[in-house]
This record gives structure tokens, C-alpha cells and sequence, in this order.
């Protein structure tokens, strides 16, 4: 947890002390009842680790399933309305903006949420929909629908997302699983 409130200080210029960031920073309290949730969702306790995601949720705006798997350093900026799939797995120092959706769009019990790999950045209201591999260091824009893999170091936008910056592919570009 000291690891996560120096990355909140270091990201948010706001953030006057790890003291401030702790008991004030909605992101911080979300990820702090998800750590003990998925503790106990690891360890099949029952009931308990679903109704510390609901208390977290109406403390916070911010919704993580119990058995999400989330990295080291997860920057929830704003939060509100921000929701992080059953099967979603989050790697390292990851900021994700108000209104995030990391959701499934399979209704049978498999992974049918995104994988974000390390250092991504997802814009305020997007949608990262399905089983979909998000790049070590892409960045996702604003209100963006993505729905298909997006390959590192890549920026996408829009509905559907589309390529905006890479290396060796051109802009407007629409995602698809043979560019990527």
C-alpha cells in the first residue's frame, strides 16, 4: 500500500502528502477493499469478499469484482462509475480515468474480460469490451469503444477505435487482428 500512495503522490501534483492520498483519494480505497476482497475470494470464503466490493462500490462509485487481478500501482484517477470485470487482469502501473469500463461480453464462465498490460493508460469513458489483449504502454482516448487487441506502444480512439499513432502504421487506421 506505501508503494501505491508514493505512485499516487509522484502521478497526482494535487496530492500534498501519502496521509491525504490515503484517506481522501477514492481510488486508493477501492483498490485498498479490492486487495482484501481478492484475499478472500483466493481463499473461497464465501458471501464476504462480494459484499466488501458492494461496501467499496457505494464508499467509492468505483466497482471491482472480487476476483479481478490488478497489479502493482493501479492509479484510479476520479473513479466514478469506473468498473473492472470478474475475469479482468490488470499488470503494473496502469491509470485508468472516471468512467473506465473493463467489461465481458460473454455470458458463459470464461475469461471474458480484457487483459491490460503494464504502463497502459485508458481515457475517461472507455469501453474495453471482452477477452482482448490491451499492449504494454498503449493508450486508450476518451469515450473510446475498443473491442479487438491493441498492440504496445499503440494509441487508439474513437467508435470504433481506431489507430491514431504507432509505429509503422498509418492514422485512422481501423484495429484489426492482422495490423496488430
Amino acid at each position: 500500500m506505501w508503494s501505491l500512495l508514493g505512485a499516487y503522490r509522484a502521478y497526482d501534483p494535487a496530492s500534498n502528502s501519502r496521509i491525504e492520498s490515503f484517506f481522501l483519494y477514492p481510488g486508493v480505497k477501492a483498490i485498498a477493499f479490492h486487495r482484501v476482497a481478492h484475499a478472500l475470494h483466493r481463499a473461497r470464503v464465501p458471501f464476504l469478499p462480494r459484499l466488501l466490493s458492494e461496501i467499496s462500490r457505494f464508499l467509492t462509485g468505483i466497482e471491482i469484482h472480487p476476483a479481478a487481478r490488478i497489479g502493482r500501482n493501479l492509479i484510479i484517477d476520479h473513479g466514478m462509475g469506473l468498473v473492472i470485470g470478474e475475469t479482468t487482469v490488470i499488470g503494473d502501473h496502469v491509470i485508468l480515468y472516471q468512467g473506465v469500463t473493463l467489461g465481458g461480453t460473454r455470458l458463459e464462465r470464461v475469461k471474458r474480460h480484457p487483459t491490460v498490460e503494464d504502463h497502459v493508460v485508458v481515457g475517461a469513458g472507455a469501453k474495453v469490451l471482452g477477452n482482448i489483449k490491451i499492449g504494454r504502454g498503449a493508450r486508450i482516448g476518451a469515450n473510446s469503444v475498443v473491442v479487438r487487441d491493441v498492440a504496445p506502444d499503440t494509441t487508439v480512439a474513437g467508435i470504433p477505435a481506431t489507430l491514431v499513432a504507432s509505429t509503422g502504421a498509418r492514422q485512422g487506421e481501423e484495429l484489426s487482428h492482422d495490423r496488430i
